[in-house]
């Protein structure tokens, strides 16, 4: 089993809408690297760090897990989407996404906490210029995040 972080907007999708949704497509990722650890790296069962970004107090609100293989996002060929490409098609489509399932909502856990914290200072969310919305997460950090969560 592999282990990520994957972030998300809070006023696009929370933990909580994540929560109500059931399995949830993990759709608009437009950088070549996270659609790359969708399509060749994760697998269905792996753990997910939900983290809210681009908010007040940005960090991990929740555990989730990958519900399905990846796929084509459908929104790169919707021309009324903030997500679509024009150079996608369906016969050779360049974004791929998968689906989350959200399994608990958690306290969260700050990035300024976070950043505080010695056992995850390897964390790539916590690197100098990461920007990456999907980032894989070590099992020695999985199991730290998941210890101060409890």
């Amino acid at each position: 089993m592999a282990y990520w972080l994957m972030k998300s907007e809070p006023e696009e999708v929370s933990i909580d809408d994540a929560l109500a949704a059931g399995d949830s497509p993990w759709f608009g990722v437009r950088n070549y690297q996270a659609r790359n650890f969708m399509r060749d790296q994760m697998r269905v069962g792996d753990g997910v760090l939900f983290y809210h970004s681009s908010c007040a107090e940005p960090g991990i609100a929740g555990i989730a897990q990958v519900a399905s293989v990846a796929y084509p996002d459908a929104t790169q060929f919707d021309p009324q989407s903030k997500y679509f490409d024009a150079k996608s098609t369906p016969d050779n489509p360049r974004w791929m996404l998968v689906d989350i399932k959200a399994t608990r909502k958690t306290r969260l856990l700050s990035l300024i906490t976070m950043r505080s914290l010695p056992e995850l200072a390897t964390m790539v969310v916590l690197q100098k210029g990461s920007r990456l919305s999907i980032t894989p997460v070590t099992e020695d950090e999985w199991d730290a995040v998941l210890k101060l969560l409890d």
